[in-house]
C-alpha cells in the first residue's frame, strides 16, 4: 500500500460511488486471481522469478518486455511516493515547527528534503541485498495508513458542505458537513474524461505482483496455499481501506476532490492537529515504501543487463544508485502525480497486473483451453488490453486538448 491510495477519493469524483465501487470490486478480484495463476505456474515449473516466467512463456522477447514493464512501473511508483514527500513535507514541518518563523527556511525547499530523505533513509534501506527485512518497514507503514483512513473518517465532519470560498473560514469547531446544495449530493454514477484514471489508478494501488514472486522465494516453508491465503489477506485488507478511505475523501470534497487527497486537508484544515499528524505518518509511510518497491526494479535491472551470475557488490550499488537518481530526478521536475497515476497505470501496470499473467498461464499451463483457469486467463487478457488501450487514449487526448 502506498501513494494510491491518495488518488482514489478523486477516481471515486469521477465515477460516482457506485461506479466506483464496481469497479473497485472488479479489479481487486482480478489482481487476487492473477497471482492464483502466477504462483499456480511457479508450482508447476519451479521457476520464481516474473521474468523468467516471461522467458519460458514466450523465451527471450518475454523475459524483456516484463523486465521493462517492471522497471517503468516500479520506477514511476517510487517518483509519485518521493513527489509526495517534496510536496508535502515542507509544509509539514513548518507546521511542527513555526507558523511566525521566518520565511526562505531551508526546511521550506522540498527539493532540498527530498534529496536529504533519499541519502540519509532511502538509499541504506534500498541497499539491503535481500527483500526479507523491508516486511519490517511494509508493516509500521500499513499501521500509518490505516492511521490515515482513520483521520479521513473523522475530518469527514470537519470541512462543511459547500466548501468555503475562503479556506481560513473553516474552524476548529466540529461542523455537519450536510446540505442541499447539488454541489454536495453524491453521484451514483459518473462519466467524463477524467473517469479514464478510475482503473489505471485502481491497477496502479492493487499492483503488488513484481513483489510476490522474490517474497514467495524467501519464505523458510513455501507453499502455493500459504502464500495465497496470504495474499487474499492482504487484498481484502486494502480494499477495505481503499474504500474507506475513497469513500469519507469523497463526501468530505465530493467534486473538488484533490488527485492527491492531502492537498484538500492542507488547504482548509492547515493548522489542524489531526491533519499534521496523519500528513507525517503519511510521508513515513511512502517513505518506507520506496526500498519496497525498489527491489523488484533492480532485479528486473541485472537481470536483464547482467543475467544470472552471483551477487556482486559493485554492480548492486551501481544499479541501485542509477535507479534511485532517475526517481530522484523524475519527482523533482514531475507536474502533477495524476500523471503518473494514469500513464504507468493504463500501461504498465495493465501488462503486469492483467496482461502478462493470463498470457503466461495461456502458454505454460497443460490445462485445456476450455478450462476454469483458462478461461480466466483469456478474460484477463482481454480485459487488460480493453482497458489500457482505452485509459491510454483518453488520457493522451485530454492532455492534447487541455495542452
Amino acid at each position: 500500500m502506498g501513494s494510491g491510495i491518495l488518488g482514489l477519493a478523486y477516481v471515486m469524483a469521477n465515477t460516482g460511488v457506485v461506479g466506483f465501487t464496481i469497479l473497485l470490486t472488479a479489479v481487486a478480484s482480478l489482481a487476487g486471481y492473477s497471482i492464483h495463476l502466477l504462483l499456480k505456474l511457479c508450482d508447476q515449473t519451479g521457476i520464481n522469478s516474473y521474468e523468467d516466467l516471461g522467458e519460458k512463456a514466450l523465451k527471450k522477447p518475454g523475459k524483456v518486455s516484463v523486465g521493462i514493464a517492471i522497471i517503468i512501473q516500479n520506477i514511476g511508483a517510487m517518483s509519485s511516493y518521493l513527489f509526495i514527500l517534496k510536496s508535502e513535507l515542507p509544509a509539514t514541518i513548518s507546521n511542527f515547527v513555526s507558523s511566525d518563523g521566518p520565511g526562505n527556511a531551508w526546511y521550506e525547499d522540498g527539493r532540498l528534503l527530498l534529496i536529504i530523505i533519499a541519502v540519509c533513509v532511502v538509499l541504506p534501506l534500498a541497499m539491503l541485498p535481500k527483500i526479507g527485512f523491508l516486511g519490517y518497514t511494509s508493516s509500521l507503514s500499513f499501521f500509518f495508513v490505516l492511521y490515515f483512513v482513520v483521520v479521513v473518517v473523522i475530518k469527514k465532519w470537519s470541512i462543511p458542505c459547500p466548501l468555503p470560498n475562503n479556506a481560513t473560514a473553516v474552524s476548529n469547531d466540529l461542523q455537519i458537513s450536510n446540505s442541499t446544495d447539488s454541489d454536495c449530493t453524491p453521484k451514483l454514477f459518473v462519466i467524463s474524461s477524467k473517469s479514464a484514471y478510475a482503473i489505471p489508478t485502481m491497477a496502479f494501488s492493487f499492483l503488488c505482483h513484481t513483489a510476490i514472486l522474490p517474497i514467495y522465494c524467501e519464505l523458510d516453508r513455501p507453499t502455493k496455499r500459504r502464500m495465497q491465503n496470504a495474499t487474499n489477506i492482504s487484498i481484502s485488507l486494502s480494499f477495505m481501506l481503499y474504500m474507506i478511505s475513497a469513500l469519507f475523501g469523497y463526501l468530505t470534497f465530493y467534486a473538488h476532490a484533490e488527485s492527491e487527497l492531502l492537498l484538500g486537508y492542507s488547504t482548509y484544515l492547515p493548522r489542524d492537529v489531526l491533519v499534521m499528524t496523519v500528513r507525517f505518518a503519511i510521508l513515513i509511510s511512502v517513505l518506507l515504501t520506496v526500498p519496497l518497491i525498489h527491489f523488484p526494479a533492480r532485479k528486473a535491472v541485472n537481470l536483464l543487463l547482467f543475467g544470472v551470475r552471483p551477487f556482486s557488490w559493485p554492480i548492486h550499488i551501481i544499479t541501485t544508485l542509477s535507479i534511485l537518481g532517475l526517481v530522484m530526478l523524475m519527482a523533482i521536475f514531475m507536474p502533477d502525480i495524476r500523471n503518473v497515476f494514469g500513464v504507468v497505470g493504463s500501461t504498465t501496470s495493465s501488462c503486469l497486473l492483467f496482461i502478462f499473467p493470463g498470457i503466461f498461464y495461456l502458454k505454460i499451463s497443460n490445462q485445456p483451453l476450455r478450462s476454469v483457469d483458462s478461461i480466466g486467463a483469456v478474460f484477463l487478457v482481454v480485459f487488460g488490453v480493453i482497458v489500457g488501450v482505452a485509459s491510454f487514449t483518453v488520457i493522451v487526448v485530454t492532455w492534447k486538448s487541455s495542452a
